[in-house]
């Protein structure tokens, strides 16, 4: 059993926390489940945002598989953690979704920015610690009723640091790739004191430069301002763990 299908398996039986951090080198995914009628204009919703959404697999209507990235998962029940949305507004995280399940639901799996955490590591960025999810006002092209500003991951780097990580995530173009901006989080309107990962943000160090990833909770926010009926999402930071190994679809 390989470590992304034994993550799978803790994750079903209730065993599995945040995913940052568990099967280092397989492609971790987020996730957004809606129902069909909507699946057209959300494929052309992460067609036209794709650096915030780089779409990894599509399923069938109805079916809980993702036969290509990871065969003989359920998506239903092997994340840790799932984001209920209903007209907008988020309900009660749960830790699986199987009596919530539709015959005519639609899964899109989108690469996170976790999968080359280990590729940074490997070039001497730390990944453990100064790390936040927080708003922008960057605006993101709308698809129907799919529209709103771009979600980003911030780290805290040192000057060196920045140059190693932007030349290592731009390899992952099917995991947000390079940063979308480096330096003053004002010039993106980024909400530091509310943060959607993280504690608040009151200064940051002189001695770091603060460096915006494109994240895949972008959809969520879409899914706020859209105000479809039903969205069902992976929980930030509990991500599904793919059998994609991050090296083998990254660039050389």
């Amino acid at each position: 059993m390989t470590a992304a299908q034994q993550a799978r398996l803790e994750a079903r039986h209730g065993q599995l926390g945040v995913t940052r951090g568990v099967a280092p080198g397989f492609v971790q995914c987020n996730l957004v489940i809606l129902r069909q009628r909507h699946a057209y204009d959300f494929l052309l919703y992460c067609q036209r945002n794709q650096q915030a959404c780089p779409v990894l697999e599509v399923t069938d209507a109805g079916d809980p598989e993702p036969r290509r990235i990871a065969p003989g998962a359920d998506l239903r029940t092997d994340l840790p953690r799932y984001a209920i949305y209903r007209q907008g507004r988020r309900e009660n995280d749960v830790p699986d979704i199987a009596t919530l399940w539709e015959p005519d639901f639609v899964a899109f799996l989108i690469g996170s920015g976790i999968t080359f955490d280990q590729a940074l590591e490997r070039a001497g960025v730390p990944t453990n610690k100064h790390r936040w999810v927080v708003r922008t006002t960057l605006p993101t092209e709308p698809a129907g009723p799919f529209h709103g500003n771009l979600v980003v991951t911030m780290r805290w780097l040192t000057p060196a640091q920045a140059i190693a990580a932007t030349q290592v995530s731009a390899r992952f173009p099917f995991n947000h790739g390079a940063p979308v901006h480096i330096g003053d989080p004002a010039q993106i309107g980024a909400d530091l004191e509310h943060p959607l990962f993280g504690e608040p943000v009151d200064s940051i160090p002189g001695e770091y430069t603060p460096v915006f990833w494109a994240c895949g909770v972008t959809p969520q926010a879409a899914a706020e301002t859209a105000k479809i009926e039903l969205m069902i999402t992976h929980a930030p930071a509990h991500g599904f763990v793919s059998d994609l190994r991050a090296d083998e679809i990254c660039l050389p």
